[in-house]
């Protein structure tokens, strides 16, 4: 097998971070991918390849002419997805190639992460690493046999050739390696039922916590080295960790990563929104495509972490992004759409990563006139926000108080001013070509933007805000929700297509309930529980206690795997496991929380040894370690009490609610009339209850 491993040496790019200019143009070709809905899938649908999506289909041809198979796997924000179809799929010397020898299937990633993880552990296998676009050639029956990220034109055409000569003269070298790299995959991402007795009061959650300090940036925020990814749920765990241990230098280096990522490229300082991440480790020049799940987060995290230090910039920070999704991310449905492009085109028609968002010296003065050297110092058009070709990104440095006292202005006017710069540069910026969306629908990622409506109404108090959760809801459950608890994946059109996986009932569930904790309405917590029930049916391992990625009812790509490592987006197991502990306080004896113990306890080696993996399941690690608390109010000012406790930071509670007597275990014998009545309890035993909202929560943080 010579022939695979120098192969598999050919340079690989990871992910997609370059600014190369590019071209696109239409040819006059059809293939079977101009009947899907994908956005990303549709792009190619005028190559000349004979592209075809992945599914039954595509295999069964695939056996039946005994052909190998070519899996391409990318997304539309994805730049160097868009460089290797220009080079490649566009040609017509590729195509020949491609058509002649294999079948060559498309995949969008985000439609089909059950696909991408199966390959992705696969070329990781191969070559050490992996990212996008992946490409992977299979047996007729799926089964890898060699793959990697982008190619060059050249070197992708002797790829292929060499492999084909390689499946006609040597077949069974091929199969031989398949089998090994089959037998590669299934032990990846195993899970092992752990029997042994584990006190989770005496888990070294600070030591943990103290190592995986090593690897701050206490300079620039984050973690330390380049590209740097955001990695919201690890500062979610770390502000948690800070506030329950009153770790003051912690909680400083959370803020201090909030603060700079927004004052960064990585923020769109006329728009609003974040980028995916930082090409550089200083938060400084960003990868520009936009994504939902992203944006989604950091909301979260920043709501958050305002009702912690009560910074009126994080608030700036979440009313800026919200107006960014609501304008250029959400349809009239109140679904969400999953992505803008990296790549727009410029004044000369090209396609060039970051072309919509960055501004030459000249523009700016023109636009802005008088206040153009105010603007230059607060956004540094100078050396240190300069990007390339005479172009700037526009990057903070200082506080609005500093700047103020620089140019002698007062608080209220230079606020007028930024408000007229972000105004201006708005609506020319407006004027150019736009990126590119991917307006499809992705039923968990709307479920962490849910989420993230939720948590900003719960800082901020904001009417339109929970007006939109509330839609988004409505559009979940009556789009995506079946009768019988099952969820569909995506959306467009009005047509949903692909089964849900775990994530989406993960985050849908998480995020039900915390719809339910703002509106005490209690179809979205029965939802959750039906929801929670048919995923326990349908994607449960009885013998190893956790949830597989796919259903049941879907055929298995090489393996069924389980997610669990958190990454940019925690692993669909860790919030399930969050997500069981919490339905278990409200529903009783479901073994919900059995469960959610067990899935921790499988997982607690691992933790110690890559916590940043594992930041979801260290905030699960803390209902166990401390108290959870169960508050239940009851009586005709309950909504008004739990406004209240919305504007702490306590991650430690769950909040149940009702004007008057209602079923429920949480509910018991605790309706008093004329009166309304806050519980304080763990494992539903209660304190004696109090009218006064602030003396139940200083009980709380006792």
């Amino acid at each position: 097998m010579r022939f695979l491993f120098a192969l598999l040496a050919m340079p690989l790019f990871f992910g997609c971070n370059s600014s190369k200019k590019e071209t696109l143009e239409t040819p006059s070709f059809t293939n079977d991918l101009i009947h899907e809905s994908s956005p990303y899938l549709l792009q190619h649908a005028h190559n000349p390849v004979n592209w075809k999506p992945y599914g039954e289909a595509a295999l069964q041809q695939a056996q039946k002419e005994k052909k190998l198979m070519v899996i391409s796997i990318g997304y539309a924000a994805c730049h160097w997805c868009h460089v290797m179809e220009h080079e490649s799929f566009e040609d017509s010397t590729v195509a020949a190639v491609m058509n002649k020898n294999f079948i060559s299937v498309k995949v969008d990633r985000e439609e089909r992460p059950d696909v991408d993880q199966t390959y992705i552990n696969a070329v990781q296998l191969m070559t050490g690493s992996a990212g996008w676009p992946l490409n992977v050639v299979t047996l007729p029956d799926g089964r890898p046999v060699w793959g990697g990220t982008y190619f060059r034109k050249n070197d992708w055409i002797n790829a292929l050739e060499q492999i084909q000569e390689a499946y006609t003269k040597e077949p069974e070298k091929l199969i031989a390696y398949a089998n090994r790299l089959e037998q590669g995959i299934k032990s990846m991402d195993l899970v092992h039922l752990n029997t042994a007795d584990i006190d989770f009061t005496k888990y070294p959650t600070s030591e943990i916590v103290k190592n995986l300090s090593q690897n701050f940036d206490t300079k620039n925020g984050g973690f330390k080295g380049a590209p740097k990814f955001m990695m919201p749920n690890n500062l979610e765990f770390l502000l948690r960790h800070a506030v329950e241990k009153n770790d003051t230098e912690l909680l400083n280096f959370v803020t201090l990563t909030l603060d700079k990522m927004a004052y960064g490229g990585l923020y769109d300082q006329i728009g609003g929104g974040f980028a995916r991440y930082s090409t550089d480790e200083k938060w400084h020049v960003p990868h520009f495509e936009k994504m939902l799940y992203d944006n989604a987060q950091l909301i979260s995290l920043y709501s958050n972490t305002y009702l912690v230090t009560k910074k009126p910039f994080y608030k700036e920070v979440v009313e800026e992004t919200l107006d960014f999704i609501a304008r250029e991310m959400t349809n009239e449905e109140g679904g969400f759409y999953s992505s803008l492009d990296a790549d727009s085109k410029d004044e000369n028609g090209k396609l060039e990563e970051g072309a919509y968002y960055v501004y030459t010296s000249e523009e700016l003065r023109q636009l802005l006139k008088d206040d153009f050297e105010i603007f230059k110092e607060y956004y540094n058009v100078n050396n240190y926000g300069k990007w390339e070709s005479n172009h700037y990104v526009l990057i903070r440095k200082k506080t609005d108080a500093e700047i103020e006292k620089e140019f002698g202005l007062s608080s209220e006017t230079f606020q007028q001013k930024k408000e007229s710069w972000k105004n201006t540069l708005l609506t020319y910026r407006n004027k150019r070509p736009k990126p590119r969306l991917d307006d499809k629908t992705l039923t968990s990622w709307n479920a962490m933007m849910l989420k993230g409506y939720v948590d900003a109404y719960k800082a901020f108090g904001k009417k339109q805000y929970l007006d939109a959760a509330l839609k988004n809801a409505a559009f979940i459950s009556e789009k995506q929700l079946q009768k019988n608890g099952a969820l569909y994946h995506n959306y467009k059109n009005g047509k949903s297509s692909i089964n849900g996986f775990l994530e989406d009932y993960a985050f849908t569930i998480e995020a039900f309930v915390d719809l339910y904790q703002v509106t005490l309405n209690q179809q979205w917590l029965n939802l959750s529980k039906k929801m929670a029930d048919y995923a326990k049916v349908n994607f449960f391992d009885d013998e190893k206690h956790m949830f597989y990625f796919t259903s049941k009812e879907d055929a298995a790509i090489v393996t069924r795997n389980f997610e669990y490592r958190d990454n940019v987006i925690p692993a669909s197991n860790s919030v399930m496991a969050k997500n069981l502990f919490v339905l278990s306080k409200y529903f009783g004896e479901t073994g919900f929380d059995e469960i959610s113990h067990q899935m921790l306890k499988n997982v607690s080696v691992e933790i110690e040894q890559y916590p940043s993996g594992f930041s979801n399941w260290l905030d699960l690690l803390s209902n166990f370690q401390n108290d959870f608390y169960e508050v239940v109010i009851v009586g005709n000012d309950v909504s008004e009490k739990i406004t209240e406790f919305n504007k702490h930071y306590l991650p430690n509670i769950i909040i149940a609610g009702s004007k008057g007597e209602s079923n429920g275990p949480l509910f018991e014998n605790r309706f008093v009339p004329d009166e309304t009545l806050i519980y304080v309890c763990v494992n539903n035993a209660c304190k004696l209850p109090v009218e006064d909202t602030k003396i139940a929560i200083e009980s709380l943080n006792k």
